[in-house]
């Protein structure tokens, strides 16, 4: 891809599914040097989604866009009752990994959507790895999922239709997979257009693949299993954040928006110590598409 034209790409195995012998290989582009920065993409996308920000970001930073397992170029490994294979624990895991291969055992994160919620795991877990984390339009997901109201509901319809039982949503997304994403887009801005062409090309040409859509399925139910069980333990033990610092962005015409105050909702999951920010931009739910320039110098502010 033209944007990325500058990076290297690898494919580097990780991680081991839990209880078999196959090999977890992410993807990544990586270019630039100094202190390193993990880009991470949400649903339905794969890093392409930094194609206005990495090669820029690359002037500072080393920087690091990785498809997210089950995304992009990623290994989307067969999900099981336990639906560990797509826990945020492993997911996470595999970026710590990751990051330690190409010579990084502490490093910044910016993450957007499913993203997002991994970064936010990989903080919880492993907060000696993490210098600065920025998380893009997202909320705690328990705590989410545990104020439901019918605009949620509504807005994030995909939430509750992805973890139903394998294999009916993947048999439904599977018979008729263009008119599913046309389903989806129509809900992917609130401000302008921000994606051409070749943009969709490059997020169907993966999304468009059984195995990607069963990985997705997988990603969400793990949100309302392991996951939800992960996060409700850390709650009860106060295992809250404490990493350095945080920077909550949100788009102003987006869901999140709707829940009032971001910020204290993510000062009340970490603790005192952590330095927390945050704003709303002028935009939607993909704020890396919508206002790369307005992102890039909260990204520049946020990591000197």
């Amino acid at each position: 891809m033209t944007a990325f034209a500058s990076f290297a790409s690898h494919s580097l195995k990780v991680n081991k599914v839990t209880n078999t012998d196959e090999t977890i290989s992410i993807f990544c582009r990586t270019a630039g040097s100094g202190p390193g920065v993990l880009l991470l993409h949400g649903h339905p996308q794969t890093h392409h989604i930094w194609r206005h920000i990495g090669p820029r970001l690359s002037e500072k930073f080393t920087v690091v866009a990785a498809d997210l397992r089950g995304y992009g170029r990623s290994s989307k490994p067969q999900g099981s009752d336990s639906h560990i294979e797509y826990s945020k624990r492993e997911m996470a895991k595999d970026m710590v990994e990751l990051m330690l291969q190409l010579g990084f055992r502490k490093f910044s994160i910016v993450a957007h959507d499913r993203g997002a919620r991994v970064a936010h795991r990989l903080a919880l877990d492993y907060a000696t790895s993490v210098d600065r984390l920025m998380l893009l339009d997202i909320a705690p997901t328990l705590w989410m999922y545990a104020g439901t109201k019918t605009s949620f509901a509504m807005g994030y319809w995909h939430w509750f239709f992805y973890p139903q039982p394998y294999p009916g949503p993947e048999e439904v997304i599977n018979a008729n997979p263009e008119k599913y994403w046309s389903m989806l887009s129509s809900r992917k801005s609130h401000s302008n257009v921000i994606w051409e062409d070749e943009d969709i090309r490059e997020y169907k040409k993966f999304f468009f693949q059984p195995e990607t859509i069963h990985a997705i399925c997988e990603d969400y139910r793990a949100s309302t299993t392991i996951d939800a069980d992960h996060d409700r333990e850390d709650w009860e033990d106060g295992n809250l954040l404490q990493i350095p610092r945080l920077r909550i962005l949100w788009g102003g015409k987006g869901m999140i928006a709707s829940y009032g105050d971001v910020v204290q909702v993510w000062r009340d999951h970490a603790s005192e110590s952590v330095a927390i920010d945050g704003r709303a931009l002028d935009c939607g739910h993909y704020i890396a598409e919508e206002q790369p320039e307005e992102l890039l110098i909260e990204i520049e502010d946020f990591l000197a």
